[in-house]
């Protein structure tokens, strides 16, 4: 095996989030290459401000999510990335975590072109750059959706749902003294798309499936095209809503249980479940 196919492998070995994190910091230094070498090329990668720069390269409100600041940019967007995907894809599947975080950029560039563009003199003009829009989607999701689990932080535990106040908080304070205002707004409205997505998910509502194909699309870069269908199982949820479960041909009894852990986990968290639960559900998500 040469050493482009032990990446490879390698590559195949990760969770969706593991894939993410790993594309994006290639395409990273390849935009650092790029406007190294020719800078009107890596304007092309970026979001411009204001309304007409953006219609001129749409493609720009995705792929300025794959360019990134500097490292330390590039990082605290990773470990987003990775405290989610710990949560989100022990339950959901990789094409729904992935369909988030375009949501979630889609909604940061959208909010980036609106606030430049209609009050220019409070939020300036510049670029955006950075994943941080689908980022704060999947976190906040997280930090909903599976709010009393913890995350073990240096040598204390905090509650998901603490996490979540904190990030809005500084991004409010960012927005309201004009200190990165433009990116604040940005990290806010994807903020709300994950927020709204958990709450509507916690009530039996999929809107990620509504995505569904474009979460396909997405899901399917991170695949290798020589694999059988069969290893998409890999990427299956337990998660259903009502009456998705309703139709299962799971045994009632078993779909019972299934229920009363899923609820379990929204109550109190994932972290909750006993190890018999933890092991039935994965289980029951390789069915």
């Amino acid at each position: 095996m040469n050493f482009v196919d032990q990446i490879k492998s390698k590559f195949q070995t990760f969770d969706t989030a593991g894939k993410l994190i790993t594309v994006l910091a290639g395409t990273s230094i390849l935009a650092w290459l790029i406007g190294l070498v020719y800078l009107r090329a890596y304007l092309q990668l970026v979001l411009p401000s204001g309304f007409v720069p953006p219609l001129l390269q749409p493609w720009s409100y995705i792929t300025h999510a794959f360019v990134h600041g500097s490292l330390w940019h590039f990082i605290g967007n990773a470990f987003g990335i990775f405290i989610a995907g710990r949560y989100i894809l022990n339950l959901f599947k990789g094409r729904q975590f992935l369909t988030l975080f375009f949501l979630g950029v889609l909604a940061g560039g959208l909010s980036f072109t609106l606030s430049t563009g209609l009050m220019n003199f409070y939020f300036g003009s510049g670029i955006a750059i950075g994943a941080s829009g689908g980022v704060f989607a999947l976190m906040l999701f997280a930090c909903t959706y599976f709010k009393e689990s913890e995350y073990r932080l240096l040598f204390v535990n905090i509650k998901l749902k603490y996490i979540g106040y904190f990030l809005v908080a500084v991004n409010i304070v960012g927005l309201f003294t004009q200190f990165e205002a433009g990116a604040s707004l940005a990290h806010l409205a994807g903020a709300a798309v994950g927020f709204y997505t958990a709450i509507r998910m916690k009530d039996g509502i999929d809107l990620l499936e509504g995505m569904a194909k474009v979460g396909d699309f997405f899901a399917n870069l991170f695949k290798p095209r020589s694999k059988s269908r069969s290893s998409s199982s890999n990427m299956k949820t337990v998660y259903k809503n009502r009456k998705q479960r309703n139709k299962a041909s799971t045994p009632k009894t078993d779909q019972a249980k299934l229920d009363a852990i899923l609820d379990k986990i929204s109550a109190s968290g994932y972290e909750s479940l006993s190890k018999a639960e933890k092991d039935y559900l994965f289980r029951a998500g390789k069915e």
